[in-house]
């Protein structure tokens, strides 16, 4: 896991340092750089996690310094490629997956990235053909960001490393739409800041000549691979069993110590409980041995704390446990750095998920295996509803899919709900928009996979792949390798989505459960209070108790500034500071109020982060 900068041609050796130290936070175990005359310069940040020897070290070189490569990310089944490699004849001299990797590569051309079960944004240079092999992983869990100023083209994992060879840094001509859609644009090529562009989840692309660009291939349609699960609901239990333990077992390779960001949430939860579960039972040679420690964020005396769920689990597993209190004085003077490396907007405050990787660097653990992608996945955000439609008029059905909603949704009460007008009200609307052809809308509307998705399915489909998910994707790696912590993700093994997308939504809600597949899986690895637990939180942030005692001064000062009021990027400032105003001295919850505060103050936060740094 790393940091990973390219130009083309080469720019002065100084100046191309100082744009790859911007990456340190990403590499803090050394930097490599490597110049091909006058084509190319690639740099490289190490984080150490496979093989932390010098043979590990990037840009790496191979096939008698005909390829070189700077990698990001990890190929967790590089053990079983390598031997198949090795079945071939290929010599290798490193115990890295990097190695690994560019031998495939030399071996299967672009078809290796179909080999590789892992995360990656890579870049290889072959200097006999003088050509750049440029890609990202199937989801985009590593990012890749690259321009083309004048002449010159560049690549890098962030955002601020290609700021200095900007003319100006600027905001995006598109600012204020992607501003007001923060879900919508991470699936895109569109940027906040002009003249960059994000180089798309499950593509690659060759580069030669800068005069001539380069097209992206797309080489991931999780469409193009689904599969005919087993016909009964008990086999398919079974395989998503297995595929989730070997997904954990592969993430769980490493050479420096592992652990979890346990919210107690039932996703993180599997998580570390299946961990648990192979570390008892398996033998695998390569997995960690120090991976037993979960790292827990607390918020006391808030309803958005979740540490009794997290205790159940780490008792019932006799896992050592860091209970960490998220107290946003501490790290609030360093708002506009965070910022800085974050380099995004999004509708609430990274700082309980930055200050949680940062205890967990902290305590020595440079990876954690974490429970993303399963909500998007199984369940969604509301998307239940979706599943109405696949139902038709089964009565039973009907209510156990509303009472399914209404149990996630409703945290605070137990009041009853209008089930069958709730029905109506959703069914009308539905047949309207699909009258109207406004429906669900995805760029894989035409593929006919996505025709014979369910209803159901399809919504996740679209959150997963091009809304929500890729949005959580980008930020957890941000917050993450601010602290220069690898987050690993068994939920988001292409097989077991493949998997998963294969599957009706019966096999998903059901008994009035969401993510019934997981539970039915998990039981007996886990505490019962965690499988048959309804109600959802989130890793989230309680800004609205903040906003009204530890950060009321600074939001005040903030909202009232001149600095403020003549934002260019905020649309409305006095509505702004009125809304803020409002949740500080309301007695109310009012949590979609300061969530929509939130998002409309942080255009001002991200512009004096970002924008109004220097950059030469």
């Amino acid at each position: 896991m790393c940091g990973i900068l390219g130009v083309m041609p080469p720019c002065d050796l100084e100046f191309f340092h100082n744009s790859l130290d911007t990456l340190t936070h990403r590499g803090p175990d050394g930097y490599g750089i490597y110049e091909d005359d006058d084509r190319i310069m690639l740099g490289h940040r190490r984080l150490a996690i496979l093989d932390t020897s010098a043979l590990g070290k990037q840009p790496m070189s191979y096939g008698n310094n005909r390829y070189h490569i700077v990698f990001n990310g990890e190929i967790y089944n590089f053990l079983e490629i390598r031997s198949e490699l090795q079945s071939k004849g290929y010599i290798f001299r490193s115990d890295s997956d990097t190695e690994v990797l560019v031998a495939s590569y030399v071996e299967w051309g672009e078809k290796c990235l179909l080999k590789f079960n892992g995360m990656w944004a890579f870049a290889i240079w072959d200097s006999q053909k003088k050509s750049l092999f440029l890609t990202r992983d199937r989801f985009g869990k590593k990012p890749l960001f690259y321009a083309n100023v004048g002449n010159i083209f560049i690549f890098a994992s962030e955002m601020k490393a290609i700021f200095p060879f900007l003319k100006d840094v600027r905001p995006s001509s598109k600012f204020n739409v992607l501003a007001k859609n923060i879900f919508s644009y991470e699936a895109t090529q569109d940027c906040l800041v002009h003249g960059i562009k994000r180089f798309p989840a499950g593509h690659y692309a060759f580069l030669c000549n800068i005069q001539e660009g380069f097209n992206p291939i797309r080489y991931w349609n999780t469409l193009d691979h689904l599969i005919t699960p087993p016909s009964t609901y008990q086999e398919q239990v079974e395989q998503f069993r297995e595929l989730f333990a070997n997904a954990c077992k592969l993430r769980m390779r490493s050479d420096v110590p592992i652990g979890t960001a346990l919210s107690g949430g039932l996703d993180s939860s599997a998580t570390i409980s299946m961990m648990a579960h192979l570390d008892r039972n398996v033998n695998e040679t390569r997995a960690s041995k120090d991976w037993q420690h979960a790292f827990i964020a607390s918020f006391p005396n808030s309803f958005v704390d979740e540490t009794c769920y997290a205790k159940k689990v780490v008792d019932y597993l006799g896992v050592d446990a860091t209970f960490i209190r998220i107290e946003p004085l501490k790290f609030w003077d360093n708002i506009y750095d965070y910022f800085y490396y974050f380099e995004e907007l999004y509708i609430t405050s990274p700082i309980p998920m930055i200050s949680t990787y940062k205890s967990v660097k902290k305590h020595g653990v440079s990876v954690t295996i974490d429970g993303h992608g399963a909500d998007e996945m199984f369940s969604g955000y509301g998307h239940i509803r979706e599943a109405l439609w696949d139902i038709g008029l089964c009565v039973s059905k009907i209510r156990d899919v509303l009472k399914t909603q209404f149990d996630l949704q409703d945290i605070f009460s137990k009041k009853e709900y209008p089930y069958f007008s709730e029905y109506a009200k959703f069914m009308t609307k539905k047949a309207i928009k699909k009258i109207l052809r406004k429906e669900l809308y995805s760029k894989d509307l035409h593929h006919s996979n996505f025709k014979c998705l369910d209803n159901f399915t399809r919504a996740l489909y679209i959150i997963f792949h091009e809304t929500i998910l890729p949005t959580l994707l980008r930020n957890y790696d941000r917050y993450a390798m601010i602290n220069s912590v690898e987050i690993r993700m068994p939920f988001m093994d292409h097989e077991l989505v493949s998997f998963v997308f294969s599957l009706p939504y019966s096999s998903k809600i059901g008994n009035g459960y969401s993510k019934r597949l997981i539970r039915d899986a998990l039981k007996g690895y886990m505490p019962d209070e965690i499988i048959y637990r309804k109600s959802k939180i989130g890793f989230n942030s309680p800004i609205v108790e903040w906003m009204r005692t530890d950060l009321k001064e600074w939001f005040l000062d903030t909202v009232n500034s001149t600095d403020f009021l003549q934002c260019s990027l905020i649309e409305n400032p006095f509505w702004v500071k009125n809304q803020i105003e409002y949740i500080i001295n309301c007695k109310e919850q009012c949590w979609d109020i300061a969530e929509n505060a939130w998002t409309s103050l942080i255009p001002y936060i991200w512009e004096k982060s970002l924008i109004k740094r220097s950059y030469k």
